[in-house]
């Protein structure tokens, strides 16, 4: 079947989206408004884009009331925020910080999650997330009214110690964050622990071995 998703309503577009681009990274952000009110909210649609600076993007939706969400606010506003990524452990908590609470409800005190100061941003991170990373808004773009892809550049990362495998080499003992991926129908979700590994090919070595013709080219 094929989808035509300009003539689609927005959210049978998400439905489909978000049913098939799976799983996705979860992480709550953290952010500050003007008067330093902290707000937290869970984010799905995130990820890292480039390392050389090293940018986040957080895409975040118009809020159901038909307004920009506090998230994208803040950052506007204070131009920081910091990306605290979920455990399995933090899962319940997380999906407290998405409740529609009224404004000025801390959604961190909700959960019982800690704060700890960050080193480079104003916005505290999460106590309890393993990874964190503070970021300073570096640019912006919007497809439509009430929303916004923002990008942010890590200007420091916080991982906990019992995870970091080669501090010099930067090497983080991945598998033991036990982190979880976002499903489909905004309450199912994936497990990080079924893995399977796979080596990248190298051109010489498959010439090597015989599983290509060394002249070969691509068409």
């Amino acid at each position: 079947m094929q989808f035509d998703l300009p003539s689609m309503k927005p959210m049978d577009r998400y439905e489909l989206l978000l049913g098939t681009v799976v799983p996705r990274p979860i992480a709550i952000v953290t952010t500050l408004n003007s008067d330093g009110v902290l707000n937290a909210a869970p984010y799905s649609l995130f990820n890292v884009v480039g390392h050389d600076p090293p940018v986040i993007m957080i895409a975040v939706l118009p809020h159901p009331e038909g307004r920009l969400k506090d998230t994208a606010d803040n950052i506007f506003v204070t131009k920081e925020f910091v990306v605290n990524l979920v455990p399995e452990a933090l899962a319940e908590a997380m999906n407290i910080t998405c409740i529609d609470a009224p404004p000025g409800r801390n959604e961190l005190q909700l959960a019982k999650l800690e704060t700890a100061p960050s080193i480079a941003v104003k916005p505290p991170r999460i106590a309890e997330s393993p990874v964190a990373f503070e970021c300073r808004l570096l640019t912006s773009l919007s497809f439509g009214p009430h929303q916004a892809i923002v990008f942010g550049e890590v200007a420091n990362a916080y991982v906990a110690d019992r995870y970091v495998l080669d501090a010099e080499r930067a090497l983080v003992d991945t598998p033991k964050l036990e982190l979880f991926g976002a499903m489909h129908a905004a309450r199912w979700y994936s497990k990080t622990s079924d893995r399977f590994e796979m080596v990248r090919p190298n051109w010489a070595r498959w010439v090597k071995d015989g599983k290509v013709d060394e002249n070969e080219r691509s068409a």
